[in-house]
């Protein structure tokens, strides 16, 4: 997973001056299907939304993360995520991963499937579990 410069600035503005998104407090995580490998330097604006097939975005809402410390590495992860697909997209019929916004769309993180997943029909299934990483230094 790429944590976006714009996220880590947003998670320090929330964390050390308490401001927040002007648009809430949840998050949101969406599909990508721009084959795009995810880089800090990114924006939501990188990212070309999944669409059609029955696509909807999740809503990750705050105070329902479990956070702990991973191989030495803090982590936030949230439930797996299941989408159920009606058919194809209506875009690019390829999903290469997911992008998690703020209430504002600035990009916190984005993270590439190990495989592109291509919904066909009525109940392809596509699970993800959002996991937001902040490293302390080498993981053991």
């Amino acid at each position: 997973m790429t944590v976006a410069d714009t996220g880590a600035e947003a998670s320090l503005k929330i964390q050390f001056n308490n401001v927040r998104a002007s648009g809430g407090n949840n998050l949101t995580l969406k599909l990508f299907t721009s084959n795009t490998t995810p880089a800090d330097t990114d924006t939501a604006a990188t990212y070309t939304e999944a669409t059609g097939g029955g696509y909807v975005v999740k809503t990750l809402t705050m105070g329902s993360w479990t956070v702990s410390i991973v191989s030495n590495i803090a982590q936030a992860a949230y439930a797996e995520q299941t989408w159920t697909f009606t058919g194809a997209l209506t875009g690019n019929p390829d999903v290469y991963g997911y992008y998690i916004v703020d209430a504002d769309n600035v990009l916190i993180t984005a993270e590439r499937l190990d495989a592109k997943f291509t919904p066909t029909q009525n109940g392809d299934i596509l699970r993800v579990t959002p996991v937001y990483k902040r490293s302390k230094g080498t993981p053991t």
